[in-house]
């Protein structure tokens, strides 16, 4: 589908946005940020829903706003779906008779969705017949997100999902999106202030601060960068994608990263062959000069420093690993282990990550 377009301005009384950003038509891009930064005036922007805001927007040639052209398509002909912070469903109707509302807002030849498929994905195949306001928090966006998807869009659009649900809802319908990202081919943009969600969800990530974007590309690269450890703060860290390889008895799993570099996580997760996305903080990395031996801790690996910079809080360094596959693994160490070390860059040396540590 090529990339996304998108360039806005808007001017409210106490703020202003001005973006500029070529984002990939595939997979997820997150919109990260404080609250009140513009994540979600961007995203209202690109779904049309403020008029006021002047601008272009895109979706693989397909243009949906050109103010200089004076073209805007309103938002009920975009071909998209929006997923907001609240399910906003129809309390008087049964959870398919939600989800038929949604299909129906395209005709029979445009649907591209299967909703048996969707319910699967989603796993509330079981709801159907139940009426909204008996639904868990978790259950009632599941079928918001179902909902969206069946009007077939050409891109989804997802405003802080989980804002409104505790932790354990969370972490309930996490692996749902994980699910969804994995087998639909459907572009989403998804809007969060959870670093948890951004390591979990994002291929591509977006970083605004009052109104402007301050960074943009790979969750892998943008996550691993010292310059925005004021942005994520104590979970600054790396995104590790890895290859599911073994399960042994003893619950530890094996992974291989690309270039064959060897993981080992304290879980059984995964089926042989499939990927799986490991996160690691910064502070649980520490560095050696030589290659531990009779150590507890089972991943070691060789790595080159490629940056180090100091760390928000005093006396703390911030140190980037390039492993042997030419990933990144950002470490958070003390200024006295720099010194002790005598670490610089383009030096070869060997990170350690605890197994309990990967998540």
């Amino acid at each position: 589908m090529g990339v996304m377009r998108a360039q806005f301005e808007v001017a409210y009384s106490d703020f202003h946005l001005a973006v500029d950003l070529s984002l990939p038509a595939k997979g997820v891009t997150v919109l990260f940020g404080r609250s009140g930064s513009g994540k979600t005036t961007c995203l209202r922007a690109i779904a049309g829903l403020d008029k006021q805001t002047q601008g272009y927007f895109s979706l693989g040639g397909e243009v949906w706003q050109d103010n200089r052209r004076r073209h805007f398509v309103p938002t009920y002909q975009r071909e998209l779906g929006y997923v907001f912070q609240q399910p906003g469903l129809f309390p008087h109707l049964t959870v398919d008779e939600n989800l038929e509302f949604g299909r129906r807002r395209v005709g029979a030849q445009a649907q591209k969705v299967d909703k048996q498929t969707i319910c699967d994905l989603l796993g509330i195949g079981q709801l159907l017949n139940r009426r909204t306001h008996n639904l868990s928090g978790g259950e009632s966006q599941r079928v918001a997100i179902a909902r969206a998807l069946l009007t077939s869009p050409k891109l989804l659009l997802m405003d802080e999902p989980l804002s409104a649900l505790d932790n354990g809802l969370k972490a309930e319908i996490l692996p749902y999106l994980e699910k969804l990202h994995r087998e639909l081919s459907i572009p989403i943009i998804y809007v969060t202030h959870s670093v948890a969600e951004v390591t979990r969800l994002a291929d591509y990530l977006v970083l605004f601060e009052k109104g402007q974007v301050v960074a943009c590309g790979t969750v892998q690269k943008i996550m691993a960068d010292p310059k925005f450890e004021s942005l994520f703060g104590e979970e600054m860290g790396s995104v590790i994608e890895a290859r599911v390889m073994h399960h042994y008895q003893d619950q530890i799993t094996a992974l291989s990263a690309e270039g064959n570099v060897p993981l080992f996580i304290p879980q059984h997760v995964g089926e042989i062959g499939e990927t799986h996305r490991c996160r690691v903080l910064a502070s649980d990395v520490s560095i050696s000069l030589i290659e531990p031996v009779r150590t507890s801790i089972l991943n070691v690996l060789p790595a080159k420093i490629i940056d180090c910079a100091p760390a928000r809080k005093k006396g703390e360094q911030s140190v980037v690993l390039e492993l042997s596959n030419k990933s990144r693994l950002l470490a958070l160490i003390t200024q006295r282990s720099v010194q002790q070390l005598q670490l610089k860059l383009g030096q070869s040396v060997w990170a350690q990550i605890k197994s309990v540590a990967i998540c």
